[in-house]
């Protein structure tokens, strides 16, 4: 099989390859064949009499010891994935509540809010009156908020039921699954799921649900709060692929998801130029991204974009990476394996990360400049160790234009129409030139050539009109291979599309048309495109729905990917997964999610690997939502 379509990632694998360096397409490959039961998520080890694993072909064991079904156990397994994923979501909106409060405290001198008018607009949905209040006081009551809505409590989380359409708050509690605490959102799963506990399937699936809920509100808040920060992302252009490394620099990555490390390393890397040029790197500092750590600071400093998910370690295996400073989530312990081999420094920074062969470097909100400081020095040490013999860097490299945070696609439209933004999007999808809007999400799967998915699946939905959002590795993909410009429009867009994107981009002073996808940010903002959607309905006057919106993730692989793609579910979305998730061991289970969840909240799930057929089945649904909108 094809490892990837990207060509700087060729390179540095052909040099793998000949240096005898193991990477994740390696390590896949020993793992096969996978275990089939694992992969038909009909493997139980939830108790100690296991593992139980029902046979799919009816020829061996059918219930559990317990007595559970394959339904049942497939439904707990995906249960306790939403949970991990809505933990970790929240785990980082957590963080940036305690920092934002912090900060308002004077504890944290170097987090200054950033954007006080986004901070008045998060406490005005939030029902906080901001008048006569300092900015500081006002920080405070939104941290607060915060923090509240993961506890337990009589009301339902506010991020969960302000950032929706009333219809889809409606239909939430309808079904019972609006969350009343995100922390007791994952608790109860994990509760429902244990042994000897919730065996109805069904049952299973919608408290799957509720959680999920419990992560877009996390989702929303880590966006909000690092909007009011570290600023809201306007558009900004820059390079991506691994060309971006410089042979006369000190290279140093930021890996990971939280801004609150990156985004200080980002503010102080140019300080310590000066050192570097006096260790050998004339090129003094150059900082890269890796993952959404990388978004987060490409979306607010330009900072170019080395790679995403499934190729962080060929960053190391250019040669040109000195330091590789990661805070967390999906960061592979590889990463410890291949900078052995190198002068490359892994540094964690977070108590919950730690990687055995790293060096820890302990990061806190009271010394974040001090330590950013100290953390760049450790790279400018390593490079005084850099191998030149080793070094191959791939001159591949594309322009990236990104930042279209929710706010700066108002803002963009709003140079077309000032006194009603939204009507030349909403015009232009009833007549047709935009056909509907698809967000790409998600990340990089070993099991499907890196980026193949997306590419294939973009510019077929684009050549039909379909306007493209996207965020995390998916939005990478599109950065690498260059489709984050208005030359990509050019040459992909339908008449319709192309048309829409250069008015607007031309009204905003850009010269030319907006890019051919629109990078919304790292995957914790995937809301950004909720919003804008939230936004079009109530417009409209319909409920999500109704609209011809659709959601993709041709690449899933973390669990927290899982948890996204409930929820866009649950809010009314056709959400298309491009790798076959661990369910068909469950017909029931499998029916659920891909037809009768369509009932009951509007979206379902349509699982298809050959992206072209993906790409004409999410055409089929925007159709279908057109013909019910009556255009």
């Amino acid at each position: 099989m094809e490892r990837t379509i990207d060509l700087a990632s060729k390179a540095v694998l052909q040099i793998a390859e000949r240096e005898g360096y193991s990477t994740i397409w390696d390590r896949f490959a020993a793992q096969v064949p996978q275990c089939g039961f694992g992969e038909l998520g009909t493997c139980c080890r939830i108790c100690l009499q296991g593992p139980c694993r029902i046979d799919p072909f009816g020829e061996g064991a059918q219930l559990g010891a317990c007595g559970a079904t394959a339904d049942t156990i497939v439904a707990r397994n995906l249960g306790r994935a939403i949970a991990a994923g809505t933990a970790a979501h929240s785990g980082h909106a957590k963080h940036l509540a305690h920092t934002l409060l912090r900060s308002a405290q004077g504890q944290a001198a170097d987090y200054p809010i950033k954007d006080e008018a986004k901070l008045k607009a998060v406490a005005a949905r939030l029902g906080i009156l901001a008048d006569g209040k300092a900015i500081d006081e006002l920080a405070k009551e939104v941290a607060q908020a915060a923090l509240a809505d993961f506890s337990e409590k009589q009301t339902p989380v506010a991020w969960a039921v302000t950032n929706v359409t009333q219809g889809r708050v409606e239909t939430f509690l309808k079904h019972g699954v609006v969350p009343t605490g995100i922390d007791s959102a994952i608790s109860e799963v994990m509760h429902r799921t244990s042994y000897g506990c919730d065996a109805d399937p069904v049952n299973l699936l919608l408290g799957g649900v509720k959680c999920a809920l419990a992560d877009f509100a996390g989702m929303h808040m880590a966006t909000d709060l690092a909007d009011i920060l570290f600023g809201t992302p306007k558009p900004v252009v820059t390079q991506a692929n691994l060309g971006v490394l410089k042979p006369d620099a000190v290279n140093i990555a930021v890996h990971g998801h939280n801004p609150v490390l990156s985004d200080i390393i980002a503010q102080v890397a140019h300080e310590l130029d000066q050192e570097a040029r006096a260790a050998g790197a004339p090129a003094g500092v150059n900082l890269v991204g890796i993952c959404c750590t990388g978004n987060e600071v490409l979306m607010r400093h330009g900072i170019p974009s080395a790679t995403h998910s499934v190729s962080q370690e060929l960053a190391v295996l250019t040669g040109a990476l000195e330091a590789i400073v990661v805070d967390y989530q999906c960061i592979m312990p590889g990463l410890a394996t291949a900078a052995e081999c190198y002068h490359t420094r892994l540094i964690t920074t977070m108590p919950i990360v730690k990687i055995s062969g790293a060096t820890h470097i302990e990061f806190s909100e009271e010394k974040a400049r001090e330590t950013a400081l100290k953390i760049i020095r450790q790279g400018i040490e390593a490079f005084k160790q850099r191998d030149p013999k080793k070094v191959n860097i791939p001159p591949h490299q594309s322009t990236a234009v990104a930042g279209f945070s929710t706010e700066a696609i108002v803002g963009a439209l709003s140079q077309v129409n000032a006194e009603d933004p939204l009507k030349p999007l909403i015009d232009n999808i009833v007549n047709g030139n935009v056909l509907g809007v698809c967000l790409f999400a998600g990340c990089n799967n070993v099991r499907v050539p890196q980026d193949s998915g997306y590419i294939a699946m973009a510019k077929e939905l684009a050549s039909k009109n379909v306007l493209l959002l996207a965020t995390g590795c998916g939005a990478g993909a599109f950065a690498r291979q260059g489709l984050l410009t208005g030359d990509a429009t050019s040459e992909y867009a339908g008449d319709g599309l192309k048309a829409v994107l250069t008015a607007v981009g031309q009204a905003a002073g850009l010269g030319g048309p907006l890019p051919l996808v629109l990078h919304m940010g790292s995957c914790v903002d995937n809301t950004r495109a909720a919003d804008v959607a939230v936004a079009v309905a109530n417009k409209l006057g319909v409920d999500l729905d109704r609209l011809p919106v659709v959601a993709s993730a041709p690449e899933a692989t973390t669990e927290k990917a899982i948890a996204i793609g409930t929820w866009a579910v649950a809010a009314g979305l056709p959400t298309h997964v491009g790798v076959v998730p661990p369910v068909l061991g469950g017909p029931t289970v499998a029916k659920v999610l891909t037809e009768d969840l369509k009932s009951l909240f509007g979206g379902y799930f349509i699982v298809e690997t050959d992206p072209v057929t993906a790409a004409e089945k999410l055409l089929g649904a925007i159709e279908e939502r057109r013909r019910g909108l009556a255009i």
